[in-house]
């Protein structure tokens, strides 16, 4: 499998630098709540893109590479919609309206996306360094399955705790207003500086992604160790997170099974990974076995008799 180059990276880059400016653009000039059909429009924009880089690696890199790509872009696009569950729990506690929402999660996964390029230059360095490094990181996977399959209250807790750890901390560090229509992260009153509910938010999602990173860095070496690979499907996964929050937040606790499939695809990455010596399983099985997975969740979600998801 060909290695990327600088031309990959820099056409990489100039795709994102300039879907990045167009989405700005488009946002500063309504500065209220996404509509329904524009985040819609947005998530097919990015999804899109994706996909195009798989296409496209495919014709520079090899088909092999292209199919990995693609693998590893499914992985970790779906490790990121199990976040969109802690972002509707995140904005209920901290009383962000949805006309600010969006702001945050721009300025969230604007860091997420400089955190997980330290994590992943670390994880890359310390696999091709140090072999025994692969257990650990499949026993954060399986732990992390065990999590998705039975921990049926971690968003809540997580939330709970990281609210705790904000208002001890950053109001120690600086007082918190309550007043939560503010579209700045600070703001002066009375002569005084203080914290907004949006910066509190902003906080608690660089917060929740560090945990998260822990769950989808490992899942994505499982699949690949190529460092162009491993990036550019993180950071796609992450670019059309914003808009599909808007689209999925209210119909995202129907997906009852969703959470199952993902345990289940951590359980396949982790064994994948563990076996990676022993048993060779070539790209195309692994991206049909995760399309099978979460096929069967949806369908299931959607059409199995049970209660209904717990609101």
């Amino acid at each position: 499998m060909t290695t990327a180059g600088p031309t990959e990276w820099m056409v990489f880059w100039i795709v994102v630098a300039v879907a990045l400016a167009v989405d700005i653009g488009v946002a500063r000039l309504g500065g209220r709540t996404p509509t329904q059909l524009n985040a819609a429009l947005w998530s097919c924009v990015w999804i899109g893109l994706g996909l195009l880089l798989g296409a496209w690696v495919a014709l520079r890199l090899g088909g092999e590479a292209g199919t990995t790509y693609l693998t590893a872009y499914l992985v970790e696009e779906s490790l990121s919609v199990d976040n969109l569950f802690l972002f509707v729990l995140i904005f209920a506690q901290t009383g962000v309206p949805a006309s600010l929402q969006h702001r945050a999660l721009f300025w969230g996964i604007a860091g997420a996306l400089i955190m997980r390029a330290i994590l992943i230059a670390l994880g890359v360095y310390l696999l091709a360094r140090f072999h025994w490094v692969i257990y650990p990181f499949a026993a954060l996977l399986v732990f992390a399955a065990v999590r998705m399959l039975w921990g049926k209250e971690k968003e809540t807790k997580l939330v709970e705790a990281s609210c705790a750890i904000c208002t001890s901390w950053v109001g120690r560090l600086i007082p918190i207003t309550p007043v939560s229509t503010s579209s700045s992260l600070l703001v002066r009153q009375r002569g005084r500086l203080f914290a907004t509910p949006l910066l509190v938010a902003l906080v608690v999602i660089e917060m929740s992604d560090l945990i998260f990173s822990l769950d989808a860095i490992p899942a994505v070496f499982a699949v690949t160790r190529d460092p162009f690979l491993v990036y550019t499907s993180n950071i796609f996964a992450l670019l059309g997170l914003r808009s599909l929050y808007f689209v999925l937040s209210g119909a995202i606790r129907e997906l009852r099974f969703l959470r199952t499939g993902l345990g289940i695809m951590l359980l396949f990455v982790a064994a994948k990974m563990l076996l990676a010596e022993t048993i060779e399983i070539r790209p195309s099985v692994s991206l049909a076995v995760i399309v099978c997975i979460f096929g069967v969740a949806i369908v299931a979600s959607r059409f199995a008799p049970g209660a209904q998801a717990p609101r």
